[in-house]
């Protein structure tokens, strides 16, 4: 029961002394502090793409990149206010993560603007958050079904999974503040670079529609561990006595299926979203005869791989797809307890719990979404559904525990009958949400205009331009009085 694990992008090198021309040289230490931070965090980058999985560092990738947004953010400010102008447009290169290609690799893209490597490093930020909250949810394993865990381990625990819950509501927020915020600057950005002869792609991470659906991934992710925080001592009371009936210490079953009916409505939600990318975009003009040439020769290896789809990965598409079978299976297992524990609902309860049983069994035995072959799947992919095979089991087996003990109720007590799927479907409730977006603020710039220095420099220099009027208003009036009368 985790998240989605991104793979992380990785950036070429680049100075920006060597398009930023500072006339007052107020900034040129700044300038190479703002190159040092960037160059720091390609590094780790890089690092991380050769390291494996379970041993990434994503705290320490967490605040190298909190360290160079403040600065990346003055050096917009500095541009904005005209007092480092541009000598020419800067070319950022970046190996996108989400853009589907034919041979299933990251495709390396040059895009102008600083906006766009605002938006590439934001979108960096929330992946890198995304998978610390990964590596935080499985560092605690299914700890809620161990026997011998004490109230105090257990609750240090629900902690540590309230913060990863955080960590994913966060995420929601960079996602949606990259698509209302950056992605206008970068869109005109991109028509003046168009305009001036430059190819320019558009690739699908910097898409409103798949940002959006990203950020509707990220909060589905979090109330997907929100529930889970729910149930947890219900969880390790149902290991000692396994039901039915519920354990005194269940949180109403009814209240656990709108929580997953809410996940199914967000999941589908991205899911719709992230196919549709292109909908809105403009198309990219390809022209020989450009004044402005990106690295690399027509037709060349270079050139190849900048060559990119307007679809995401398939594997974000089957992760949603998968994703939305499992908490529909969910949300009817918890509406077939809600029935049965009632006593009056039996037959209800075995209809909700047989189709339950049914969406779980072909979860479990479909290899892949589409018939795709498991061994073309990424190391990540196969990762992330090992994990829900497991999950898939744990919960065949619950599912089929209730279904048999609400059964033999039915069958000697209540003699209800088994209602059809599509009645079924007019007793689903609405989802209710657990969780919160929590809204990203970008960082005060580390120098220039709207910095914490650039304020008390600006007020210092008025406190010396009001003492100089003062003196020199002194100095009148002293004159005046001297002066003899004629």
């Amino acid at each position: 029961m985790c998240s989605y694990l991104y793979e992380l992008p990785t950036t070429g090198a680049i100075a920006f002394s060597d398009f930023l021309h500072d006339q007052g040289a107020s900034y040129i230490s700044d300038i190479s502090d703002t190159t040092e931070a960037r160059a720091n965090l390609r590094a780790a980058l890089k690092e991380s793409k050769r390291t494996d999985d379970v041993e990434k560092d994503h705290l320490r990738l967490v605040k190298i990149v909190d360290d160079y947004i403040p600065k990346l953010c003055g050096i917009i400010a500095v541009v904005k206010a005209g007092e480092v102008v541009l000598k020419s447009e800067p070319i950022f290169s970046w190996r996108t993560t989400l853009s589907s290609t034919l041979f299933h690799t990251s495709p390396r893209l040059s895009v102008p603007s600083l906006a766009a490597e605002l938006g590439f490093t934001l979108l960096t930020y929330a992946f890198v958050l995304s998978n610390l909250s990964r590596t935080v949810v499985t560092s605690l394993g299914m700890y809620e079904t161990e026997r011998g865990i004490s109230d105090t381990e257990r609750k240090a625990k629900d902690e540590r999974l309230g913060f990863a819950v955080t960590l994913l509501c966060k995420v929601a927020g960079v996602y949606e503040y990259i698509a209302k915020n950056v992605v206008t600057d970068w869109e005109a950005a991109r028509d003046k670079a168009i305009a001036g002869g430059l190819n320019c792609p558009y690739p699908p991470d910097l898409s409103r529609e798949v940002l959006i659906g990203l950020s509707k991934l990220a909060l589905a992710d979090a109330q997907n561990l929100a529930v889970r925080k729910l149930l947890t001592r219900a969880a390790y009371d149902s290991v000692v006595s396994p039901g039915p009936p519920l354990p005194k210490s269940h949180p109403s079953p009814a209240l656990a299926a709108k929580l997953h009916l809410e996940c199914v409505a967000l999941y589908s939600s991205g899911r719709a979203l992230v196919k549709t990318p292109g909908a809105s975009r403009p198309s990219v003009p390809h022209s020989s005869s450009s004044r402005f040439k990106l690295p690399g020769k027509s037709g060349d290896a270079s050139n190849r791989d900048e060559l990119t789809s307007d679809e995401v990965v398939p594997e974000l598409r089957r992760y949603l797809a998968d994703e939305i079978a499992m908490h529909n299976a969910l949300a009817h297992k918890w509406l077939g307890v809600d029935y049965g524990e009632t006593h009056e609902g039996t037959g209800t309860a075995v209809g909700f719990l047989t189709w339950s049983k049914k969406e779980l069994e072909d979860l479990k035995t479909g290899s892949c979404v589409g018939g795709l072959n498991m061994n073309i799947m990424s190391d990540r992919e196969k990762i992330m559904r090992d994990s829900r095979k497991a999950r898939v089991q744990e919960e065949l087996e619950s599912v089929g525990m209730f279904l048999r003990g609400y059964k033999r109720m039915n069958d000697s007590m209540a003699f209800q009958p088994v209602p059809p799927q599509s009645d079924l479907q007019g007793l689903i409730p609405a989802g209710r949400t657990a969780i919160t977006l929590r809204a990203y603020a970008r960082p005060t710039p580390a120098f220039g205009p709207g910095s914490v220095e650039y304020a008390r420099q600006k007020a210092e220099e008025l406190e010396l331009l009001e003492r100089a009027g003062q003196t020199e208003t002194t100095n009148t009036s002293n004159y005046s009085t001297d002066r003899p009368y004629c």
